[in-house]
C-alpha cells in the first residue's frame, strides 16, 4: 500500500499512495469495480438494454400516473402503518464500510491519523449511500403518504428527515455491536442496538406523523445518538480484524444477494454440536443395529439443511392439512406422511451408502435392520405434528388425549410399510 517508488528522498511523495485521501480514493474506485463487476455477471448489456431500461420507464409513467391520476383501491384500504413499518424494516438493514483491509495492520498501524481518516471517509460514504437509498424508497413512497393519507407535506419531509438520521443512528450502533460482540451475545445486544430504535421511531412516526415539530424534536434525539456513536467508534481499540471482516461481509452484500439459492452457505464450525452434545446414546439397546440408527438420527439432526427442508415440509404439510375439507383430511395424512417417508429412506440410503460409513463392518441386513429402525423414529415428531392438526380441529378438547398416540401408530405403521418395499429391496 505504502510502495517506495524510489531509494532515496524521505518524502511522502516517495510512496505511491502518500495521503490517506488518494489510499481511500483508490479502495473506493476499486469498490465500485469490484460491485460493478459483480453485477455484471448477473446483468450483461442485452438484459440493460431489453428489461432493466424498459423496466425504469415504464415504472416512471406509473409513478407519474400515482401524482395525477386515482390512487389504487388498495392503496386506500392499506393502513397508514404500513409506511413507517417498511420504513423501520428498511432502516434496520445493513451497516457500514469504512474500506480497512488486512494490509493496514502491517503497514498503516503505524499512522493511526492515517487510519483515522480512511474510516471518516468511509463512515461518511456509508451513511450518504444509506441516506440515497432510503430517499428512494421514501419517493417511491411518496405519493401515497401524501395523497391516500393526506400527511402535509412539510410533515412528510420531516418524516423523511427523521428516517435518514435514524438510520445513521442504528447503522452505526448495529456496527459497534458487530465489531465487539461475538456469538449470542452480539445478537443479545442488537436489541437495544437496533430493535428499540427502530420500535421507537416506529412509535414516534406513527403517534405524530402530522406534527412536524414533534417530529424534528425526535430526529434531535436520534442526530445526538449519531453524534455519541460515532465518537465511541473511533475511541475503539483491539477491534481491526473485526472491522475487516465486517468490510468484507458488507463489500459482499451484492454478490450474497446474487447467489443465494445457488450456492450453499459455508456452515461455521462447530467445537460441539448444537443437540446431542455429549454424545450420549440414543437407543438403550447396544447392538450394532441401534447405534447404526442412532448415528443416522443424529446426522439428520445435526444437518442444518436437512433440518431446514423437514421442517419447512412439515409447516407446509401443516397448512394444507388444515385448509383441505374434514373429509379429506386424513387421505392427505397418510399421502403427505408417505411423501415423508420416501425422504426418509433416501436420506437412510445416502447416509449408509456413505464411503466414510462403508469402513464400518455392517452387512446388508444389518443396515436393513438399522434403517427399519432410524426411518420411524424420524417420521413419528412428524406424524404426531399432522395428527396434531388433525385432532384438534376436529375432536376440540378429545384431540389433545388422541393426537399423540394416533400420530405414533400412524408414522410406525407407515415407515414399516415403506421399509418393507425400500430395504428389502
Amino acid at each position: 500500500m505504502l510502495r517506495r517508488i524510489g531509494m532515496s528522498g524521505q518524502s511522502r511523495s516517495a510512496y505511491a499512495f502518500p495521503t490517506a485521501q488518494r489510499i481511500f480514493r483508490r479502495r473506493l474506485l476499486s469498490h465500485w469495480r469490484e460491485q460493478w463487476t459483480i453485477i455484471r455477471t448477473a446483468a450483461d448489456w442485452t438484459v440493460l438494454l431489453y428489461i432493466i431500461i424498459p423496466g425504469l420507464l415504464l415504472g416512471g409513467r406509473i409513478y407519474y400516473g400515482y401524482w395525477v391520476e386515482p390512487l389504487p383501491a388498495w392503496s386506500t384500504a392499506m393502513p397508514y402503518l404500513f409506511v413507517p413499518a417498511l420504513l423501520a424494516i428498511l432502516i434496520s438493514q445493513g451497516g457500514l464500510l469504512l474500506f480497512l483491509q488486512e494490509g493496514d495492520l502491517l503497514f498503516l498501524r503505524q499512522r493511526q491519523r492515517w487510519v483515522n481518516a480512511i474510516m471518516w471517509r468511509g463512515l461518511l460514504y456509508s451513511l450518504g449511500v444509506t441516506t440515497l437509498k432510503i430517499g428512494a424508497v421514501y419517493l417511491v413512497m411518496l405519493p401515497f403518504i401524501i395523497r391516500s393519507y393526506h400527511v402535509p407535506v412539510s410533515a412528510a419531509v420531516v418524516l423523511l428527515i427523521l428516517t435518514v438520521v435514524t438510520s445513521w443512528c442504528v447503522k452505526l450502533l448495529g456496527h459497534l455491536v458487530r465489531v465487539q460482540r461475538q456469538g449470542w451475545r452480539k445478537w443479545l445486544w442488537q436489541i437495544p442496538a437496533i430493535i428499540i430504535p427502530c420500535g421507537f421511531y416506529l412509535r414516534m412516526a406513527i403517534l405524530w406523523y402530522d406534527s412536524p415539530g414533534l417530529l424534528l424534536t425526535v430526529a434531535g434525539v436520534f442526530a445526538a445518538a449519531t453524534t455519541t456513536a460515532i465518537q465511541r467508534r473511533f475511541l475503539l481499540r483491539g477491534t481491526f480484524m473485526n472491522d475487516v471482516r465486517e468490510d468484507y461481509k458488507q463489500r459482499m452484500n451484492i454478490a450474497s444477494l446474487l447467489l443465494r439459492g445457488v450456492v450453499d452457505k459455508p456452515r461455521p464450525t462447530r467445537h460441539k454440536p448444537w443437540i446431542f452434545r455429549r454424545s450420549q446414546p440414543l437407543l438403550r439397546s447396544k447392538q450394532a443395529e441401534s447405534r447404526f440408527a442412532a448415528a443416522a438420527v443424529k446426522a439428520l439432526v445435526r444437518n442444518p439443511a436437512h433440518m431446514k427442508l423437514y421442517l419447512s415440509f412439515a409447516g407446509v404439510t401443516g397448512v394444507a392439512i388444515f385448509i383441505v375439507p374434514s373429509i379429506l383430511k386424513w387421505l392427505v395424512f397418510i399421502v403427505l406422511n408417505s411423501l415423508m417417508a420416501y425422504w426418509l429412506h433416501s436420506f437412510w440410503s445416502l447416509f449408509s451408502g456413505d464411503d466414510f460409513v462403508g469402513i464400518l463392518p455392517f452387512t446388508k441386513e444389518q443396515k436393513n435392520r438399522a434403517g427399519a429402525k432410524a426411518v420411524p423414529i424420524l417420521l413419528i415428531p412428524f406424524s404426531v405434528f399432522c395428527a396434531g392438526v388433525i385432532c384438534l380441529q376436529l375432536y376440540a378438547w378429545w384431540g389433545l388425549l388422541l393426537f399423540i398416540p394416533v400420530g405414533c401408530l400412524g408414522g410406525i405403521m407407515i415407515a414399516r410399510i415403506f421399509s418393507t418395499f425400500r430395504l428389502s429391496s
